[in-house]
């Protein structure tokens, strides 16, 4: 089991630490930590903060994501999706959140605004060569896979 040490903050005081919601659910919840309703306009964006300082093991990243509930009711989503929590970064959590809807929507404090995925995450080392080995696709980019 892989161990992430989270360091409240006080803007999450009162509000659980990032739970699942289920045993075998994937992703932790984050909750808005903001002190006073945020009103996102349609097609505007905000980073939410979350109250929370993640220490992410070598060799791993946390990754951010949309909560599929709040994506398809509202239109809420997260931007740069995933987005990428690096293991030696140690400032607070936001989620960057996004109102694709028509309609304006309301981040309420401790509202659920995201998933927390913690992953594992290879050191590559890349390497400049002159040629690359063929394949049957070959440089078929958009749509050449035969899968649409």
């Amino acid at each position: 089991m892989v161990e992430v040490k989270i360091k409240r903050l006080p803007n999450s005081q009162g509000l659980p630490l990032p739970e699942k919601a289920t045993f075998f659910s994937s992703g932790f919840d984050l909750r808005a930590a903001i002190e006073k309703d945020i009103i996102l306009k349609p097609f505007e964006r905000f980073a939410i903060p979350t109250g929370f300082i993640l220490e992410i093991p070598e060799g791993f990243e946390g990754q951010i994501r949309t909560r599929s509930g709040l994506a398809l009711k509202s239109g809420i989503v997260c931007l740069n999706s995933p987005g990428t929590i690096d293991s030696d970064y140690r400032g607070e959590i936001k989620v960057i959140l996004a109102n694709l809807s028509n309609q304006d929507f309301v981040v309420e404090r401790g509202m659920r605004i995201a998933q927390l995925i913690i992953a594992k995450c290879e050191q590559v080392k890349i390497t400049e060569v002159d040629s690359l080995s063929e394949t049957s696709r070959g440089e078929g980019g958009f749509g050449h896979s035969g899968v649409m």
